[in-house]
C-alpha cells in the first residue's frame, strides 16, 4: 500500500509539473543577463537589477505570462557568443538588422533610442547651428564618440575622414566620456541622449542636448533562434501591443524622462 501512495504521488507531482509547463504562454523561461548601461540596465545599491529596459522586459513577460530569469553580468563579447548558440536567450535595445536576423527573432518595438550631440550648458550656444558631421569637420571640432556602435548614416559617412583629421576621440562607456568632455578633452560629445543626462546629472556636469539628431531608431527584445519560436514571439508581441494600448510602458518610460 505504502508503495502504491507513493507511485500516486509521484505521478501527481508530474502530472502537475506538465500542467504548469502546459499553461505558460511561452515555450520555456528566457534569460537575459544584466549590463553596466545605466539607466537602462544596472545593478542597485541593494544587489537588484533595475533600469528602464529591466523594467520594460519584466511589464512584458508578466503580461505575456512569461518567466524572464535575469543573470549576473556578462562580457559583451561572451554575450553576443552565448546569444548565437542560445545559452543566452535574450538581448534588450536591439536594432533590427538583416544580418542580426539570421541569428535573432524581433519582437516589436517597445522604446525609441535617439543618439545626440551634446556640450557642456556654457559652450552650447556656439554650437547649436551645426546639423551635419560635415559641419564638424568644416569646423574642426573634436568630437567625443563612443567606440563601437551605430549611430545613423551621416556619421558612418564621414567615420573615415574624421578619424583621419584627428577630429574624433572615442570613450569606452559615458562615464569615462563626460569625464573626458568636462576636462576639456573634447569639445562635443555624441551618445544615447538618456544615458548621456543621466550620467551628466549623476556626474554633476551641466550638459545641454544639441538640436542635431545623428540617428533615431526603435529598439526591440531580440530573442535567439536557437532559444525561441515563432510563437514566442507572437506572444510578446501581443503583449507589447496591450500594454502599449493601456499606456503601461508609456508610463515606465516617463518615469525615466523619456517621452518617445
Amino acid at each position: 500500500m505504502r508503495l502504491q501512495s507513493i507511485r500516486w504521488s509521484l505521478a501527481v507531482g508530474f502530472m502537475l509539473l506538465v500542467s504548469a509547463y502546459a499553461s505558460a504562454s511561452c515555450s520555456k523561461p528566457f534569460n537575459m543577463a544584466l549590463e553596466n548601461w545605466p539607466p537602462y540596465v544596472y545593478t542597485d545599491a541593494n544587489g537588484k537589477s533595475a533600469g528602464l529596459d529591466v523594467e520594460l522586459a519584466q511589464a512584458i513577460f508578466r503580461e505575456a505570462d512569461c518567466q524572464l530569469v535575469i543573470e549576473s553580468e556578462i562580457p559583451r563579447k561572451r554575450r553576443l557568443k552565448m546569444f548565437q548558440d542560445g545559452t543566452l536567450a535574450m538581448l534588450l535595445a536591439a536594432s533590427e538588422t538583416p544580418e542580426r536576423l539570421k541569428t535573432g527573432w524581433f519582437t516589436l518595438p517597445y522604446r525609441r533610442e535617439v543618439t545626440g550631440l551634446a556640450a557642456l550648458n556654457a559652450l552650447a550656444n556656439g554650437y547649436s547651428s551645426i546639423h551635419s558631421f560635415a559641419d564638424l569637420r568644416s569646423r574642426k571640432v573634436l568630437l567625443l564618440s563612443p567606440n563601437s556602435g551605430w549611430y545613423g548614416q551621416d556619421y558612418a559617412d564621414n567615420f573615415d575622414a574624421l578619424k583621419a583629421t584627428s577630429a574624433l576621440e572615442f570613450y569606452e562607456d559615458y562615464q569615462q566620456g563626460l569625464r573626458m568632455l568636462n576636462a576639456g578633452h573634447g569639445t562635443l560629445i555624441m551618445g544615447d541622449v538618456v544615458a548621456l543626462l543621466w550620467e551628466a546629472h549623476r556626474q554633476k556636469i551641466d550638459l545641454q542636448i544639441l538640436p542635431y539628431v545623428p540617428a533615431s531608431d526603435e529598439v526591440h527584445l531580440m530573442l535567439s533562434r536557437m532559444s525561441a519560436t515563432e510563437a514566442d514571439i507572437k506572444t510578446l508581441d501581443a503583449a507589447i501591443t496591450r500594454l502599449e494600448k493601456s499606456g503601461k510602458l508609456a508610463q515606465i518610460r516617463a518615469r525615466y524622462g523619456l517621452n518617445y
